[in-house]
């Protein structure tokens, strides 16, 4: 079985809650749409967190959000192969996945593009208090690149998208932060996703960071909420 949810930010009790619910093993895996918040800190409390998932009955696979540390920076992660595609793993926590940007996996028969990264809102407040703050947080060129190949060798046809943001277009603007400027966001990335929605056949389109569940269209957002996944 696969399973899909939102952003974590190190908060892992309803993935807890399914494991004690359905006895899943480490065949079965869910989805963490960006923000796991598996390396936050890059120090003895991300090694903590990752100790106690790596006891969990379940393999976990991440994409990359904005409030976390790319793991390609990380020297304890190692390229392997999974699901068809590259993922980053720790040897010590063999069931710890994290998508690498760009790549295809095959999630039961379906052909699934990960494209992870999105602008932090907060991104002064974090500099300015000395919180996690990555200059890497949003797509660079060479994701882009890479991402863009990926579709054309494809005929810009795909089963499933998942993204950590979303299109440009279907911004939820209901959940912006009231205090938050908007003309102040840069939103390079889902301009950027708004192309590749336009010019791409797909079926499905799984997001996160923006803390709401919701669909609109073949886009589902997700945040607390744990689906199958599926078309």
């Amino acid at each position: 079985m696969i399973y899909i949810t939102g952003d974590t930010h190190s908060n892992f009790e309803r993935v807890k809650e399914l494991c004690r619910r359905f006895k899943p093993t480490v065949d079965d895996t869910i989805i963490i749409l960006g923000d796991a918040g598996i390396n936050y800190y890059g120090e003895e409390r991300d090694c903590k967190l990752k100790k106690t998932l790596s006891q969990l009955p379940i393999t976990i696979f991440s994409i990359y959000g904005n409030h976390e540390m790319r793991p390609e920076t990380i020297t304890t992660y190692k390229e392997v192969q999974w699901n068809g595609g590259v993922v980053y793993r720790e040897d010590k926590y063999p069931n710890l996945l994290f998508a690498k940007d760009g790549e295809l996996y095959d999630f039961d028969g379906l052909k699934t593009l990960v494209i992870g990264g999105a602008y932090s809102v907060d991104k002064q407040y974090r500099i300015d208090h000395n919180m996690g703050w990555w200059a890497d947080e949003q797509p660079s060129d060479e994701i882009k690149a890479r991402v863009e190949k990926v579709l054309a060798d494809r005929g810009n046809k795909i089963d499933v998208i998942l993204s950590h943001t979303t299109p440009l277009k279907y911004e939820p603007k209901e959940v912006f932060l009231s205090f938050i400027d908007q003309s102040n966001v840069d939103k390079s990335t889902e301009e950027w996703l708004d192309i590749i929605e336009n010019k791409t056949e797909y079926k499905k389109w799984y997001c996160g960071h923006y803390h709401t569940n919701k669909m609109i269209d073949r886009i589902n957002f997700l945040f607390k909420d744990i689906v199958e996944f599926k078309l």
